[in-house]
């Protein structure tokens, strides 16, 4: 009996070494992921401070210029990462640990242009005509891609265009643009079901949403990327203000345009002048830059381009509507945030830039 009793009595003492051993684990794992936790979050609110430095160091950069010139080009200060690197080095911050990047949205295709506003229900006949040479080039440049995932059908312009007008558009029950078009029957008899719009795009990802926009398309045609890389929501009214309520002429800066949009604003056949635009804007001679673009019409300075017409409604050499790229890191971490900011008179008359939108990645 005393044998059974001292054998019990071990297996209790077991019982609780082994519960208390277990226990201290947890607790050291539960401090162990706290202090982690802590860790992470300490670093995450470091690298927010870092990038909310940077933009506010990008909106300084911005201001200082629109005081200085009227045009906005790749030729200024803005525009060229080494000037905007020596900037952000004045803050202390290590270089590899904080980068930013500032490009103008002006420089993108509009999508919300491409109807006018507030009725919007019809085209905008020079952003038609600009959408349908993009796309025509962005398909071709699909189907002849080494990487793509075929195709299920041969597509036309139309066939993207027409669905992206009906998805902007605000009549709901009017009839479909053409045949390839779509409203809100086509989309509720998806699986899954989903609305239409019927009204502006609030992200460039809603196009991924709009029938015969694929994803291969979408995020990288070529080596420049994918269509979701030369489109913007964004646009300025006339007036410059009013960015979300007005109708958006949708004139690109031909001072910042990549070279695909640069091709798709040149007439049928010029395309592969694009590059020789992009050139010019870029010629230097000891260090400095040798082109005025200050007239809309310089770009027939370049060779080849004197008797081609650009429509008159698609350019502009002025932009106050930028995108800041922002990218932070700190022990192995990382962190990027795209602000879109609008530069405007305050109540004093003085320029600042207003944020329109920022974006964690």
């Amino acid at each position: 009996m005393l044998n059974d009793n001292k054998g019990i009595a071990l297996l209790i003492t077991l019982s609780v070494v082994v519960i208390l051993v277990a226990t201290g684990f947890e607790l050291n794992r539960q401090i162990s992921s706290s202090a982690s936790n802590t860790g992470i979050r300490r670093d995450m609110m470091t690298l927010q401070q870092k990038i909310s430095s940077g933009v506010r160091i990008a909106e300084s950069i911005l201001v200082a210029d629109k005081k200085n010139t009227e045009v906005d080009s790749v030729q200024e200060d803005w525009a060229d990462p080494e000037i905007v690197q020596q900037y952000l080095n004045k803050t202390g911050f290590e270089q590899s640990s904080l980068s930013v990047n500032i490009t103008d949205e002006l420089s993108r295709l509009q999508i919300n242009a491409l109807v006018g506003f507030p009725a919007g229900k019809e085209f905008n006949e020079a952003q038609r005509k600009l959408w349908v040479r993009f796309f025509d080039l962005a398909i071709s440049l699909q189907e002849n891609s080494e990487n793509q995932n075929l195709l299920s059908e041969t597509l036309e312009p139309d066939m993207i265009i027409n669905p992206v007008k009906d998805w902007l558009d605000s009549g709901d029950n009017d009839a479909i643009t053409g045949l390839s078009g779509a409203e809100q029957d086509y989309y509720r008899n998806l699986n899954p079901p989903y609305a239409c719009r019927n009204g502006r795009f609030r992200h460039v990802s809603e196009l991924l949403r709009v029938k015969n926009i694929n994803a291969d398309m979408f995020f990288r045609i070529d080596e420049n990327g994918g269509i979701r890389d030369f489109i913007t929501v964004h646009g300025m009214a006339p007036s410059g203000k009013d960015r979300n309520n007005a109708a958006y002429p949708g004139k690109i800066n031909i001072n910042t345009a990549p070279e695909p949009v640069l091709a798709a604003m040149l007439p049928a056949g010029h395309e592969f002048l694009a590059s020789e635009i992009a050139a010019y804007r870029k010629e230097t001679a000891g260090g400095d830059f040798v082109n005025n673009l200050h007239d809309a019409n310089w770009y027939k300075n370049v060779p080849g381009m004197g008797d081609v017409d650009i429509d008159s409604n698609l350019i502009t050499t002025k932009s106050d509507l930028f995108r800041i790229s922002c990218e932070a890191g700190k022990q192995g971490s990382r962190l990027a945030a795209t602000v879109i900011v609008g530069r405007e008179k305050d109540e004093s008359g003085k320029w600042q830039c207003k944020v329109l939108n920022w974006e964690y990645e």
